[in-house]
């Protein structure tokens, strides 16, 4: 299952089976496997911010989007994150964009 399928049945799912496949996909995508756990929490914890939005199948906001990408380049070597790192994670949030 991939986001697009998520987000199309988030209406459908409970909250806790949208969690669920939502930790499903981000944990064991082949495409998301090059991120440590450390950097899927930081996903996880981004995404569940804006779990509300997700669930009504609205999505993340370009600007909230751009504003969650800053904070996490200034905090960058604080979380220990690789460019890299912050180019898989903006790749992944902006799958959830609205």
């Amino acid at each position: 299952m991939g986001v697009k399928d998520l987000m199309g049945n988030a209406k459908n799912l409970t909250d806790y089976e949208f969690e669920r496949k939502l930790n499903e996909l981000v944990r064991t995508n082949y495409r998301y496997s090059n991120l440590n756990d450390k950097n899927k929490k930081i996903i996880l914890d981004l995404v569940k911010k804006y779990k509300s939005y997700l669930r009504k199948g609205i999505g993340i906001s370009s600007v909230n989007l751009r504003n969650e990408s800053y904070r996490l380049y200034q905090n960058r070597l604080k979380l220990g994150l690789t460019e890299g790192d912050l180019d898989d994670i903006k790749e992944i949030l902006g799958e959830l964009r609205s």
